[in-house]
């Protein structure tokens, strides 16, 4: 896994020289979290498929990305909410995953800050709740707290102004304090949330997605 920025930076360089070894290292520290956005946007039933055709994309596409690792995270995410919002279309709606917003601010919060959820979504283990909150706030949570991204670049990804991103990203916030502030023994805490989804077989892998740009490279 890269350790910080500067590395993600060199590693995402090297890829578009043509160093696969080096995109595997960035499909290994991105993967994860873009994975979690994608969770929020189509569910976990179909996460897998659709984060791989984004990383197809990613691939076929990388040698014309400029910028840094800040700039390629937000890239991604774009990429892969345009898989997700084509997926969507297809099937016909957002799914509701184990409830609805109102199971969010029904329950009395210990405090009115997010810090409670902002600790527990750097786990990871929150992502369903997430899921639960209106389109725009759990894009704007993920995008921000699991990926990383800051307002402008989360602006960008979700056609946006960056005061919108930052007040959708506080209102899912606050929600998920005040569930997290609730009962973890009843039926909404974070104890009766299914666990997540092992990776399906067929799901992309660094390996296949090199390959993948490699043949990719060829036919350019």
């Amino acid at each position: 896994m890269l350790g910080d920025d500067a590395e993600l930076t060199a590693a995402v360089r090297a890829a578009q020289a043509g160093d696969e070894t080096a995109f595997r290292a960035v499909y290994r520290a991105v993967h994860p979290r873009l994975l979690g956005y994608v969770r929020t946007l189509v569910g976990d039933h179909d996460a897998e498929d659709v984060a791989s055709e984004a990383w197809l994309q990613i691939a076929r596409d990388l040698e014309r990305f400029d910028g840094d690792a800040d700039r390629f995270r937000g890239w991604a995410a774009r990429i892969a909410r345009n898989r997700a919002l084509d997926h969507i279309r297809m099937r016909g709606r957002r799914p509701v995953i184990g409830g609805d917003e109102t199971e969010l601010t029904g329950r009395p919060a210990e405090s009115d800050t997010a810090g409670e959820a902002m600790e527990a979504l750097a786990t990871g283990s929150t992502l369903s709740l997430i899921a639960r909150l209106p389109q725009d706030q759990a894009e704007a949570v993920v995008l921000r707290v699991v990926m990383g991204l800051d307002a402008k670049s989360a602006a960008e990804t979700l056609g946006k102004r960056p005061g919108a991103v930052r007040t959708a990203a506080h209102r899912g916030l606050k929600r998920l304090a005040e569930l997290l502030g609730g009962d973890p023994e009843s039926d909404g805490g974070l104890d009766a949330l299914p666990p997540q989804r092992e990776p399906r077989s067929r799901a992309v892998t660094s390996a296949s997605v090199t390959h993948t740009r490699a043949r990719t490279q060829k036919d350019m």
